[in-house]
């Protein structure tokens, strides 16, 4: 049971994020907006590569944003396991859409939730994604 979050797990190829943003579905639960597609097999031997975002137009300071950005990460380690991929690859990128702070605890209820809906559009409509 792997609860760590290495670096080749980050999202970080600039053509898969853009790829991400223009072909890609999105799942929300508030605050958390995830967008999702399905990537070509990545050199490194995982399934998921994930990225967080805060938006700087509800957050102004860097220090708010770095700790929800972490806060995020945090949940997302906890939880990565719980996510249904069918062996298939994924590209991952969690935005945080709030405007006020939130704690751990409301985070992790809402990452559960994001998790839940994932799953079952993924379940259902495999053949879409």
């Amino acid at each position: 049971m792997n609860q760590t979050f290495p670096k080749k797990e980050h999202l970080k190829r600039k053509k898969l994020i853009d790829l991400l943003f223009k072909q890609g579905q999105k799942v929300s639960a508030y605050p958390l907006l995830l967008f999702y597609t399905q990537a070509p097999l990545f050199e490194e031997d995982v399934v998921i590569q994930a990225g967080f975002s805060v938006a700087k137009r509800n957050h102004k300071l860097a220090v708010t944003r770095n700790r929800l950005k972490r806060l995020m990460r945090e949940v997302y380690r906890k939880n990565k396991l719980c996510f249904q991929t069918n062996e298939l690859t994924f590209a991952f990128m969690f935005i945080y859409t709030g405007r006020e702070e939130v704690s751990y605890i409301e985070l992790e209820k809402a990452m559960l939730k994001l998790i839940s809906k994932f799953n079952s559009k993924v379940s259902a409509g495999s053949d879409d994604i």
